[in-house]
């Protein structure tokens, strides 16, 4: 598929990917950062662009002014034509804020259901903020993510240790000089049958308990040094902390606004690069239906994914094609091309005349 930007109103454009360009079904991730019911207007001044509502100065960028059930309605049937756009391998992570997020929950259990909520992913967005309000400061933001099915697309993502890391995960170093820890080779519940429940070295299981595997397996670690006794003459696996991959990612992220953004809340393209990479493959397509400064686009496209945005601002237009002109391809990274599209009129281009195109 030819990477689009289509630039509508997005139940429009949602409703064109299912009726004209059949792609239902076919979408691998979807991540939308969509208006948070502030109530406030969103501008750009001398192409920078405010990171507060309400600013009386610039050009509009997108107004935020739908509120309350109007609000969540307005999400909801958005959220219902995504799903119908997804693929039963396909996630959704919506970028939302405290205040309204909880209820956006609600409607994103309804449609997706309950057993596919995933994370409630805790973003720091800011540095701390030392103004007096009434209540603690805000520095976070939060990530809803679902899957459409029990079986999504997931590369597990994985963040390198850090020297902290090291000396408290694996205390332990051995006469090579390689740190280690040592976890335990037995797990609750016991077996009737199969070799878990044997006996390894004339020692069974502690009560109520089995081996975490077969005899067998125990034996080859035990040969390969990788198994440590106690001085007691309990046995534990010995993990080295060299081959391990790195740590697990956790459901808290540190990924702070663009300090100078080129549009209103603009995003941190590492916390994209993050989820493109963990819930998509190269032959996926990404969408985002609230495209903004073209982030997602950007991180699809550096990723090699298969690409939409949508966005009905000619400001967040004019930005997106901007960012993904400036990629400059190489061996590993191919240019951006793609297709324009404006509904209204549905004239249609590729990358090279865009400019012919009033923004």
């Amino acid at each position: 598929m030819r990477n689009l930007i289509i630039k509508s109103e997005n139940i429009k454009a949602l409703n064109y990917l299912l009726n004209e360009k059949d792609l239902k079904g076919k979408i691998d991730l979807v991540y939308i950062d969509p208006p948070f019911a502030t109530g406030g207007t969103f501008t750009i001044t001398d192409g920078r662009a405010s990171t507060i509502s309400n600013s009386k100065n610039g050009d509009i960028a997108y107004s935020d002014k739908l509120l309350g059930t109007d609000f969540l309605d307005f999400i909801k049937q958005r959220l219902l034509l995504l799903k119908e756009l997804m693929s039963e391998q396909g996630s959704i992570y919506l970028h939302i804020d405290y205040k309204i997020g909880h209820y956006v929950k609600i409607l994103m259990d309804e449609v997706f259901g309950i057993e596919n909520f995933r994370n409630d992913i805790t973003r720091i967005k800011c540095n701390p903020k030392n103004f007096n309000r009434l209540g603690y400061g805000n520095i976070k933001d939060l990530i809803l993510f679902y899957t459409k099915s029990s079986k999504p697309i997931w590369n597990e993502p994985r963040e390198k240790y850090t020297e902290k890391d090291y000396e408290k995960l694996f205390p332990k170093i051995n006469e090579d000089g390689r740190r280690y820890t040592t976890v335990p080779i037995h797990a609750p519940c016991e077996t009737e049958k199969g070799k878990s429940n044997q006996a390894f070295k004339g020692i069974l299981p502690p009560k109520g308990r089995h081996w975490r595997t077969d005899v067998e397996t125990l034996e080859q670690w035990d040969k390969e040094g990788l198994i440590e006794w106690s001085s007691t003459g309990n046995p534990r696996k010995i993990i080295f902390a060299d081959e391990r991959e790195g740590k697990r990612v956790q459901d808290i992220w540190e990924y702070k606004d663009p300090q100078y953004p080129v549009y209103p809340t603009e995003k941190n393209s590492d916390l994209l690069d993050l989820i493109v990479r963990t819930s998509s493959n190269e032959n996926s397509i990404v969408l985002d239906c609230f495209c903004g400064s073209g982030t997602t686009l950007k991180s699809a496209q550096t990723n090699g994914r298969s690409w939409i945005g949508i966005d009905q601002s000619e400001h967040a237009i004019r930005t997106t094609i901007n960012k993904l002109d400036s990629i400059e391809g190489d061996l590993f990274v191919s240019k951006a091309e793609y297709d324009f599209i404006e509904l209204e009129n549905k004239a249609v281009c590729n990358n090279e005349p865009i400019l012919s195109i009033k923004l």
